[in-house]
């Protein structure tokens, strides 16, 4: 159990802020009995099909599904989508739900995988990745200044997947409104934007993000050279099988993985980024942190699809 006690699983007085953007992953589910005469590809033959929410979405489901206040910023089209997107949001209880501003200029993000007997066999991308304007990123910026002035936010998380709300203003905007009112920062990030985030307390890329940008493949060397160029307090680097490496300049090391029956990668690391914000809240070793976030990743990735962290099933195995 290292030095995790009960208490630190309470995460019901914890309010956090998801700045991202978010997405509609949608499944289409068929049987693959032949090969197309027109081209050697397979032909499916569709049951069903199925809407799950994507991007910071997707985080904001797995911090609700762990028992956290969450509010949400972030941008959709205004189209259908977007619609569907917010109903999404209400069914799962996500009454904080603080804004998405429908942008005239884009479509809802949408990435739609068809499936066949738990086999992705294709996905296709509907979506729009240029910068938000100025003015949009104003009304994004004044939404988090007043949640952030509120006195009743204990950490904002930027889940960023390159798809134009988060631009290098904002997100500087932001980071120094957080340090300012000692709020932690949590960052998942993508390539445009990777040193951006400047000041940030948790830093969290996966491994080709991160030895893509670094140019080498020395993971004892990361954090010392991330931190010369974000100044932030905690490297925290998700390895796929290899398990995630941590290091906060004092404690280091790898939590390994252990062995699972993996069905689908899609989503787990926003499942890891929550259950990392959250605990880092209240008060968690880093070490402990890296064990627990490993077998989050690791439960939701035994599910097909874009799954959502089981807090009950999580605590069983991590105790």
């Amino acid at each position: 159990m290292g030095n995790m006690d009960m208490k630190n699983w309470d995460f019901e007085h914890l309010h956090i802020l998801v700045l991202g953007d978010i997405m509609i992953d949608r499944y289409i589910y068929g049987q693959t009995n032949r090969i197309s005469p027109e081209a050697p590809v397979p032909v499916v033959t569709v049951s069903n099909s199925e809407d799950r929410l994507g991007g910071a979405a997707n985080v904001c489901a797995n911090l609700k599904s762990l028992g956290a206040q969450v509010s949400l910023i972030s941008i959709a089209g205004d189209d259908d989508a977007a619609a569907n997107a917010e109903r999404l949001i209400k069914d799962l209880g996500l009454t904080n739900l603080t804004m998405i501003h429908r942008c005239k200029d884009r479509p809802t993000t949408i990435k739609t995988r068809v499936m066949s007997q738990n086999q992705h066999l294709l996905r296709l991308d509907q979506e729009s990745s240029h910068p938000i304007s100025p003015y949009e990123s104003s009304l994004i910026l004044h939404r988090c200044e007043e949640l952030i002035n509120s006195g009743n936010l204990d950490a904002i998380i930027f889940q960023d997947y390159n798809k134009g709300l988060l631009t290098k203003p904002l997100i500087t905007s932001v980071i120094e409104l957080a340090k300012a009112a000692s709020i932690p920062t949590f960052v998942d990030p993508k390539f445009d934007h990777f040193f951006d985030y400047k000041g940030c307390t948790f830093f969290k890329p996966n491994k080709k993000e991160l030895f893509n940008a670094l140019g080498q493949h020395e993971i004892s060397l990361v954090h010392e050279q991330l931190k010369a160029k974000l100044d932030h307090k905690i490297s925290f680097v998700t390895l796929g099988r290899e398990g995630i490496y941590y290091d906060d300049g004092e404690c280091r090391g790898v939590a390994p993985t252990t062995q699972r029956s993996i069905a689908d990668v899609c989503g787990a690391g926003d499942t890891v980024i929550s259950i990392a914000c959250l605990l880092y809240c209240n008060g968690v070793d880093i070490d402990e942190i890296a064990r627990i976030a490993n077998i989050a990743g690791g439960q939701v990735c035994e599910v097909p699809g874009v799954a959502i962290i089981e807090k009950s099933k999580l605590v069983t195995e991590s105790t």
